[in-house]
């Protein structure tokens, strides 16, 4: 069963807005911008807990509601509701905590014997696709398709007891002491969350009703604010700026475009503002009003590589493909380890169709794939590359591995086959291609079971 699939949409910075962003599926989205945010702020957290920061993927969620849980082990799944609730980057920086408590203390990987006992199907069609966020169709955008009864399942998979969560709480405060943070942040979020509590359960957000919420915990964090040494130290001022840019963005994007407006006037000429206000434009579309507030915002921060992707995502997505490609040039040259700026660099050079881009393109997708081997999207657009080249070779494995990505394991096979027939007999991509049918039919016949 394909438990995520492509939604055709607008590809906007790296966040993708779809007609269909109402629709109440789970979306996984993908932003260098956000996702570098969230790095900034968890990454020591997860040092300070002895974890290796590269050991843990942290996935956005378009939900509206506030939540966050960790599933599979490391794997930590973070709704933009939460993201757009959160006031200032300690509330967040506080459930990031809690949920590094939950990875650290092993209270999901503790239960994997449950999962596979109980409802393996379950936790597979929301954990099926990790990492297929960005290996199906477009960078940006990809939907998991739960039913109704499955959601149900998982959410009871989810929940935490009560000692956990106390645990939990408990190994966050040390994280944010470890970090000379306050816990304020954490208890604040604590408030909000109470104030759901006198909702019926069908209207709570979900973290509630997976993180339950006792008098016990929340005594046990206003104590914990009153001893803290950093309990009244605010936020890092880079923190503040980058937390109200994310919600900027997830607000311009992702909310209805006159609520962009009215949270986001023109009286306002802030920063944020007038990032959101680009993103409602171009949404619209309307780029004779969306340009001039990019431009703003380029002319006065030259080289931030995320305003130069989204004036190059705006030209590109309206067809001016020669226009976006200095834009996102400039945004590799800032951030050449961002995968997501390679891969989008790499798609306007092949969209060119000039002959002199493609070896450029071919090493933009390389860099890509080193970090993100399992990107369909790049290697789909390594077969262009390969195809225009004459390589039928590299295409067909190119081919092969776009479709391992997707799992779509028939097709893997044949082109890994088709591949061998083209290259040189024990040459590394001839050896992949044998990897890639023999782990095509290994996936296969665990299917058929």
């Amino acid at each position: 069963m394909k438990v995520l699939r492509l939604i055709v949409a607008l590809t906007l910075a790296g966040l993708v807005w779809s007609p269909l962003a109402e629709a109440q599926e789970r979306r996984l989205i993908r932003d260098a911008e956000i996702e570098g945010i969230i790095r900034t702020y968890s990454t020591p957290l997860f040092q300070a807990a002895g974890l290796n920061p590269q050991d843990i993927d942290v996935y956005l969620v378009q939900d509206k509601s506030l939540n966050a849980f960790v599933a599979g082990g490391q794997n930590m799944f973070i709704h933009t509701g939460l993201l757009m609730r959160s006031e200032d980057p300690l509330q967040l920086i506080g459930v990031i905590a809690h949920e590094t408590g939950h990875i650290a203390g092993g209270h999901i990987a503790g239960r994997i014997d449950e999962f596979k006992s109980t409802q393996k199907q379950v936790l597979a069609s929301y954990l099926l696709g990790l990492g297929a966020a960005i290996a199906t169709g477009q960078p940006g955008l990809a939907v998991a398709i739960i039913s109704g009864g499955q959601d149900i399942a998982l959410k009871g998979l989810l929940t935490y007891n009560r000692s956990q969560e106390q645990a939990a709480d408990q190994a966050a405060v040390k994280l944010l002491a470890a970090t000379q943070q306050s816990p304020r942040g954490l208890l604040q979020f604590m408030d909000i969350l109470g104030d759901q509590e006198i909702l019926l359960s069908s209207n709570q957000d979900p973290y509630l009703r997976t993180h339950p919420l006792t008098r016990e915990r929340v005594a046990f964090l206003e104590d914990q604010v009153r001893k803290s040494r950093y309990a009244d130290d605010p936020p890092r001022p880079e923190f503040v700026a980058m937390h109200r840019r994310m919600k900027a963005k997830l607000i311009g994007f992702l909310e209805p475009i006159n609520r962009v407006f009215r949270t986001y006037p023109e009286s306002d000429n802030s920063v944020e503002s007038r990032y959101a206000r680009a993103v409602a434009h171009y949404r619209r579309p309307d780029l004779a009003r969306a340009l001039p507030l990019i431009n703003s915002l380029i002319e006065e921060q030259p080289k931030d590589p995320f305003f130069l992707e989204l004036r190059g995502q705006m030209l590109y997505e309206n067809g001016r493909v020669a226009e976006a490609l200095p834009d996102y040039q400039a945004a590799v040259d800032l951030r050449p380890d961002s995968s997501q700026l390679t891969l989008a660099l790499a798609r306007a050079q092949i969209e060119l169709n000039d002959p002199a881009l493609i070896d450029p393109a071919l090493g933009h997708l390389r860099a890509t794939l080193d970090k993100e081997p399992g990107n369909g999207a790049a290697w789909r657009l390594a077969a262009i590359a390969h195809g225009r080249k004459g390589d039928t070779g590299m295409t067909a494995l190119s081919l092969a591995e776009a479709a391992l990505a997707r799992r779509e394991l028939e097709q893997a096979k044949n082109q890994a086959r088709r591949a061998q027939k083209l290259l040189a007999t024990g040459s590394p991509g001839w050896l992949r291609a044998q990897d890639i049918e023999n782990l095509a039919d290994q996936l296969s016949k665990k299917q058929d079971e």
